[in-house]
């Protein structure tokens, strides 16, 4: 099942900037639903950020979600 999110709140989950989550999208690697500002994307395909436990503070940025079989990164 979808774990819908804006792309903020996918790219604060997964440490990187907004534009890499619209890229992902664009490539195949996430589920993006809707268009424009109403535009949701499939957090549960994104690997989590390693943050500090106390100040949140990026450690880490979580590894890039798969290419579809036959798609080229942008």
């Amino acid at each position: 099942m979808p774990w819908l999110v804006t792309a903020e709140d996918a790219a604060y989950y997964a440490g990187r900037p907004v534009g890499t989550i619209w890229r992902w999208a664009s490539e195949g690697r996430l589920l993006k639903v809707g268009r424009g500002k109403n535009a949701r994307y499939d957090a549960s395909g994104l690997n989590k950020a390693v943050r500090d436990e106390w100040t949140r503070e990026l450690l880490q940025p979580g590894a890039p979600p798969e290419l579809p079989e036959g798609a080229r990164a942008a």
